[in-house]
């Protein structure tokens, strides 16, 4: 009997028909960080007014959520639902904790870009909201016009720099992969190749091959002349912008808010092509960074999984939610519909990240990228210290990814 009630509560779900008695004994739980909590919390108010089904939201720090998910769900603690970023997707497949989603007729609604993003082995493993990435932020009052071109960078960046002010016309972190991808990716660099069905190849590594040193040489160069300090972490990097001693830096959304605070006058643009010396067509030297999604998953162990899609397709799916949540944590939506949206179309912060991610290629979801950043950061380090060429450094970062992968 109770077989038959769970699959008709499946089948009138399904209907769009929601007040009735059985549904009133089920309860939908969701972990989520502080930032998304208190939108999904209103949206969770209106499905259980709907439906009768309790939706309770768990608030976990961010950096928990993925851990604690991973202990908590096999033995039946966890939520049915998870919000996340695309790069957990890879651990959490392989350890059988995500069930698949079927957006149906809806996939079309979103970025294509997301959608791949949360995919792994064919199959979609979340519903994304929002996307971000890095751009060039720049400090209009030093920097009026941003550079089109790394030369121009380059030409701002001498005028500029000074370091017993210290000021700079440009600077990043480092050594840090993420932010340092760009300049490796213009000219044709990657992290992984790809297999004849889409798949990622993890033993076809490009983070030394031609394009990959050229950028790692230029960035090599900028050391050598003093543009750019070695060692450079998150706190040294804002306080010098913040502060209004860096014309420029290479960063994402999530900056603004201490920029705004500082009263820096700022603007963002696409990070300059690599355009130096390069005998590179200038058409395959734009920089490509990293996408992050940002989505909603659904454990595999979880006992509401017919509750937990309706939800989502339903309630999340909707320009009201993914407008809510942009307004919470403002970056270009996954969604379409609230992209195109004139609150969101008309902010030019987002629409110069959206333009910048027109280049950007999701960052690896597969488990094998957590063998990749230590090594490649110590290959950053490597050159900015000065202590090797940027071809030895790339390549030996390399051949220790492919023996931690136990490729050929």
């Amino acid at each position: 009997m109770r077989k038959f009630l769970v699959v008709l509560l499946g089948l009138v779900l399904l209907a769009g028909v929601f007040a009735i008695p059985q549904a009133q004994q089920a309860k939908l739980l969701i972990w989520a960080d502080d930032t998304r909590a208190p939108v999904l919390r209103d949206v969770g108010a209106d499905y259980t007014a709907a439906t009768g089904v309790e939706v309770e939201v768990v608030e976990i720090a961010f950096g928990d959520l993925r851990g604690q998910f991973i202990t908590a769900a096999p033995t039946g603690e966890g939520p049915d639902i998870l919000i996340g970023a695309h790069d957990w997707v890879g651990e959490l497949v392989a350890n059988g904790l995500l069930e698949p989603i079927d957006l149906g007729d809806k996939a079309g609604e979103f970025n294509p870009v997301a959608l791949e993003g949360f995919s792994y082995g064919g199959k979609l493993y979340g519903l994304p909201y929002g996307t971000e990435n890095v751009a060039l932020i720049y400090n209009k009052d030093l920097v009026p016009e941003p550079p089109k071109t790394w030369c121009e960078l380059l030409q701002i960046a001498r005028e500029l720099t000074d370091p017993e002010i210290p000021q700079y016309g440009y600077i990043v972190q480092n050594p840090d992969p993420y932010h340092w991808f760009p300049m490796l990716s213009a000219c044709g660099g990657y992290v992984f190749g790809k297999n004849p069905d889409g798949s990622l190849d993890y033993c076809d590594i490009g983070l030394a091959n031609e394009g990959a040193i050229y950028g790692a040489t230029i960035f090599d160069k900028m050391i050598e002349e003093g543009l750019l300090p070695a060692g450079v972490d998150w706190d040294t990097m804002t306080g010098l912008f913040f502060g209004g001693n860096a014309g420029m830096v290479i960063s994402g959304p999530w900056l603004l808010g201490g920029a705004k605070e500082a009263g820096i006058n700022y603007g963002v643009a696409p990070i300059p092509s690599l355009c130096c010396e390069t005998p590179y067509d200038l058409s395959i030297c734009t920089p490509k960074p990293f996408a992050g999604v940002q989505g909603f998953m659904v454990n595999s162990f979880s006992q509401n999984k017919t509750l937990a899609f309706d939800f989502l397709l339903n309630y999340i799916a909707t320009k009201e939610t993914m407008l809510a949540l942009y307004r919470r944590d403002p970056r270009p939506p996954a969604y379409l519909p609230a992209l195109e949206d004139p609150e969101v179309a008309s902010n030019p912060d987002i629409a110069a990240f959206g333009e910048q991610a027109r280049s950007a290629i999701p960052m690896p979801n597969i488990p094998q990228m957590s063998s990749v950043w230590g090594f490649w950061a110590d290959a950053q380090d490597l050159i900015a210290t000065q202590q090797a060429e940027p071809a030895e450094a790339l390549q030996e970062a390399v051949d220790k990814i492919k023996e931690a992968l136990g490729c050929p």
